[in-house]
């Protein structure tokens, strides 16, 4: 539950004029710009705390987590061994090839990924909020980011409520809280005191950063920004939680592993039955045998699409400035593996 900054107590229980007064603000004017100018550098932007970004070489390394991937090296370990028993003449070509195809994966892999995190950056920056605000009593257009505490927020249709504010007055004034409460409807909303202690949904006197206003018209002045504000909360619990593959990587997941079993012992057994049958009574012959198993391996590896249409969708449409309107990052990139299959054919 977000408090006063200045008195600690919840703001939906107090007075809207009292709020201002204790933040130093005139709601008529609202603050002077080198005011907020101030607050900004005192209490930072007002943005949720983001992920720290993974390491490009920790990106590069995860395109080799695949137990596919894990069958191809193991090719090219006994490729190697098999040059090294016949006399180690000439280069080992298909070792090199299995490995270059391998390096070759993964480096069309991060990229495709390194571009997929751009489009979706992109994506971002073309929909950041603004939002009205009183200053030195104008009313101006600032970023989001750029609120502070003592704003006076002026609130009409289709705004984006940029922080946490306690409503002066309203009118007519319903707001969307569906991504706060999960509540499908909007929600009226008031100015008046309210009783007693209540969830954010119930809080009538107040609106929360991250909802939008549906209908009419009102002010409010800001209480919290950033990570202090309701919509902060949740997204400390969310960096709490541990992050799970989502039900596509599972499965993709348990299917890599099932299909490298499945290759690998069919490999086995034909090694092993031409063994038997033929007969192993030189190097040389285990070479040829090991060579067929790795030749069955490799080739039982699917291949898949270089590029993901969503993915080639997203990039083009964030290049020519236009927001598509699904963004599921999950759909983007990631989708490049080379298929070795003709090699051995």
């Amino acid at each position: 539950m977000a408090a006063s900054p200045e008195t600690g107590a919840e703001p939906s229980l107090r007075e809207a004029r009292q709020i201002a007064r204790d933040l130093s603000v005139d709601p008529a004017t609202g603050l002077g710009r080198a005011e907020a100018q101030r607050r900004l550098e005192a209490d930072g932007p007002n943005e949720l705390r983001g992920i720290p970004p993974v390491p490009a070489w920790r990106k590069f390394v995860s395109q080799f987590h695949n137990p596919l991937i894990y069958l191809l090296l193991a090719a090219v370990a006994v490729s190697l061994a098999a040059w090294l028993v016949e006399g180690a003449d000439g280069l080992p070509f298909d070792a090199i090839v299995i490995a270059a195809i391998v390096l070759l994966n993964g480096i069309l892999g991060y990229v495709q990924e390194a571009r997929a995190d751009g489009a979706v950056a992109a994506l971002g920056a073309m929909t950041a909020a603004s939002n009205t605000v009183l200053r030195g009593g104008e009313l101006v257009t600032v970023p989001s980011a750029e609120l502070v505490r003592g704003d006076i927020l002026a609130l009409s249709e289709g705004d984006a409520v940029g922080a946490d504010a306690r409503l002066l007055s309203a009118s007519g004034l319903r707001v969307a809280e569906a991504s706060l409460t999960g509540e499908s409807e909007a929600v009226t909303k008031h100015p008046d005191i309210l009783a007693g202690v209540v969830s954010p949904g119930d809080r009538l006197n107040m609106v929360f950063k991250g909802t939008a206003v549906a209908k009419g018209v009102g002010r409010a002045v800001v209480t919290a920004t950033g990570m202090n504000t309701e919509m902060g909360a949740i997204a400390r619990m969310l960096d709490a939680t541990i992050e799970e593959p989502t039900p596509l990587q599972t499965e993709l997941n348990r299917l890599g592993k099932m299909l490298g079993l499945i290759v690998t012992v069919i490999a086995i057994v034909v090694m092993l039955t031409i063994i038997l049958v033929n007969g192993v009574s030189t190097p040389r012959d285990l070479v040829v045998v090991l060579l067929l198993g790795v030749s069955l391996a490799v080739a039982a590896v699917p291949e898949r699409p270089a590029r993901d249409p969503v993915g080639r969708a997203c990039n083009r449409r964030a290049a020519d400035g236009h927001s598509p309107r699904h963004r599921e990052k999950a759909q983007l990139g990631r989708g490049a593996r080379v298929g070795v299959g003709d090699l051995y054919r």
